[in-house]
C-alpha cells in the first residue's frame, strides 16, 4: 500500500493578521509542511514576501518550510533563505539562466533543492535533474496569484515525470501546486504526485483544514 499523500499548506492562503494562530493550525491539522512563495513583482506580477517573514515563523514550527522562489535568478537569494530557515528551496526552471548552477547555490546552503516547471513548460526541460534534485514541482495554475482553479491538462505532465523517475530508479518527489482541492486531489494523485500544496483549498475548507487534510490522506 502507498503511503499516504504529504500536505503542504500554502500560508499565502493564510490570515496574515494571525499568523502564528495559522501556523499552529496548520500543524495541528496533521499537515506535512509549510509552502512559502516568494514573489518578486518580476518573474511573476504579485508581490508576497521574503526573508523576514521566514525569519518570524521558523520558531513557530517545527515543519519543513518549502521556499517557493517566484523570482528571477533566485539563487542569488539562497544564502539568506537557507540562514533564515528554509528547508526546501524551489526554483522555477524558467527563471534560471544557469539551472545547474542554481541548484549547486541550493545544496551548499545546505538545502534541499526542488525545480519546478509553470503549466506550458515541457518535462524535457528538467529530466536531467531527477537525480540531483530531491523534487520536482508542477504548477498547475499559472503562478503569481492565489485561488486559480487546477489546469488539468497538466496532470499528464506529473505522469511523465512519474515515469521518468522510475525508470532512472529516482525516488524523486512529485509535488503539485495550484488550485488543489480535496475534490480533486484523488486524480493528482493517481497521476503521481506524492506531496499535494494547497492553499485556500484547505484554509477555506468548509469542514476545516483538520478534515480536508483527513479526506486527502484517505485517498
Amino acid at each position: 500500500m502507498s503511503a499516504p499523500a504529504r500536505i503542504s499548506a500554502s500560508i499565502l492562503a493564510a490570515d496574515f493578521a494571525r499568523l502564528g494562530d495559522q501556523i499552529q493550525l496548520v500543524e495541528e491539522s496533521g499537515c506535512d509542511e509549510i509552502h512559502f512563495d516568494v514573489m518578486d513583482g518580476h518573474f511573476v506580477p504579485a508581490i508576497s514576501f521574503g526573508v523576514v517573514v521566514l525569519e518570524s515563523i521558523r520558531d513557530l514550527t517545527s515543519l519543513p518550510i518549502d521556499v517557493h522562489m517566484m523570482v528571477t535568478e533566485p539563487g542569488r537569494f539562497a544564502v539568506q533563505f537557507a540562514d533564515a530557515g528554509a528547508d526546501i528551496f524551489t526554483v522555477h526552471a524558467e527563471a534560471c539562466s544557469d539551472l545547474s548552477a542554481t541548484v549547486a547555490d541550493i545544496v551548499e546552503g545546505g538545502m534541499r533543492p526542488g525545480i519546478s516547471i509553470n503549466p506550458s513548460t515541457e518535462t524535457s526541460a528538467v529530466n536531467r535533474y531527477t537525480a540531483s534534485v530531491d523534487r520536482f514541482l508542477v504548477m498547475s495554475v499559472e503562478p503569481g496569484f492565489g485561488g486559480q482553479s487546477l489546469m488539468p491538462e497538466v496532470l499528464p505532465k506529473i505522469e511523465e515525470l512519474r515515469s521518468a523517475a522510475r525508470h532512472s530508479g529516482s525516488e524523486i518527489e512529485i509535488a503539485v501546486d495550484g488550485g488543489v482541492k480535496v475534490e480533486n486531489s484523488a486524480a493528482v494523485l493517481s497521476a503521481g504526485a506524492d506531496t499535494l500544496i494547497s492553499g485556500t483549498g484547505i484554509f477555506n475548507y468548509p469542514d476545516g483544514m483538520a478534515a480536508a487534510v483527513r479526506q486527502i490522506k484517505s485517498l
